[in-house]
């Protein structure tokens, strides 16, 4: 009786043995009919490797340049203050240089030489002079003028949203 009980279970092992065999054979002969399948597989996973490595190489470029885009984006808010900075002290000394310009003139004229002519020359000649200071001086004021009408204009500019 006690062969009567280890039978049935090697029995049943034997035929897993023999289907777990045939398996293996089977896959093997699988292997040796379709080499090619196998090594495009083998080609496929060094193509995955070569993908992730360039995958890494990416994302360290791209967070390079997100470093680098953050550098720039710094130092172009430090020239932009820099740049209101100097727009605003050149607004404010223009009218003192204007101002300079006028006192020189004057001073220029009371310091240039006479030539020497007969008295009708000369006093032709100081019209003349006086004629083209006043034609000097206008055209100072306009220009003046013209200089505050762009500033004006810049300051507008400067206000209204851009497309």
């Amino acid at each position: 009786m006690a062969d009567h009980r280890f039978a049935a279970p090697l029995r049943v092992a034997l035929g897993l043995r023999r289907r777990i065999a045939d398996r293996v054979g089977r896959m093997i002969d699988w292997r040796i009919v379709h080499p090619v399948e196998g090594n495009r597989l083998y080609e496929l996973y060094g193509t995955v490797d070569e993908q992730r490595r360039q995958l890494h190489e990416l994302r360290e470029s791209r967070d390079d340049l997100a470093h680098r885009l953050g550098e720039l984006e710094r130092q172009c808010a430090e020239m932009d203050r820099l740049q209101k900075w100097s727009a605003n002290e050149l607004e404010r000394i223009i009218p003192q240089i204007a101002g300079q310009e006028s006192q020189l003139e004057s001073l220029r004229e009371k310091i240039a030489p006479v030539p020497a002519a007969d008295q009708a020359q000369i006093e032709e000649s100081r019209t003349l002079i006086e004629e083209i200071r006043r034609e000097h001086s206008q055209i100072r004021v306009r220009l003046t003028a013209v200089a505050q009408y762009e500033d004006r204009l810049r300051k507008l500019e400067d206000r209204t949203p851009s497309n």
